[in-house]
């Protein structure tokens, strides 16, 4: 029973939408009608400027990371902690307070993992870092993360739940993004710092 409520406390915590509820501040009414319509902080960025980014970013950091460590503090052992971060996760991209529809999972991931795996983080987010800094491309970026962070948390020596809760991550993360693939594939994928522009309900899903 504890560990059924410290799953679901995760995904509430997760589900918190951060984007949705700040972006206001920054004079977007509906972050959904915005740009890619993602509730995500790269599309804050681009709909409100980097203050409003960057401070998304962090909450969104934070909820993943303190997930985790609630779990941590609640139990013993790896697994619970990496069942709680994945439910962070889940509840980052399907939100129960916004009809299942929010992000794409990368900054929460960055949170439950700066945990979880530390020494498999560090040179995921330096893979991110790198390819959006040649590329310019945001979504590039967090799909190679995703990628190698299971095979990172492997060689690192990660227990066998963390290693799994990270190829499991990856696969909603690189779920999440096949709309970015397509644009990628034929050129039409926006790139970082570019301003993004009101868009039809059509376009947000």
């Amino acid at each position: 029973m504890m560990a059924a409520v410290i799953v679901l406390a995760a995904y509430c915590l997760g589900s918190v939408p951060f984007a949705w509820l700040l972006v206001r501040r920054w004079g977007v009414t509906d972050l959904r009608q915005v740009g890619s319509g993602n509730l995500g902080a790269a599309n804050v960025l681009r709909a409100s400027g980097i203050s409003a980014g960057v401070v998304v970013a962090l909450l969104d950091i934070a909820k993943g990371a303190a997930s985790v460590l609630i779990a941590e503090r609640l139990s013993e052992g790896a697994a619970l902690p990496a069942i709680a971060g994945l439910a962070a996760i889940v509840g980052h991209i399907y939100p129960v307070w916004l009809h299942f529809r929010g992000g794409k999972g990368v900054a929460t991931a960055c949170g439950v993992f700066s945990i979880l795996a530390p020494t498999a983080a560090l040179p995921a987010l330096a893979l991110f870092i790198g390819t959006v800094w040649l590329t310019k491309y945001v979504s590039l970026g967090s799909m190679l993360a995703s990628l190698s962070l299971p095979t990172i948390a492997y060689a690192t020596g990660s227990p066998t739940s963390i290693v799994v809760t990270a190829a499991a991550a990856c696969a909603l993360i690189v779920f999440r993004h096949r709309s970015n693939l397509v644009r990628l594939r034929i050129g039409t994928e926006r790139r970082f710092g570019r301003r993004a522009q009101e868009v039809p309900a059509a376009r947000t899903r």
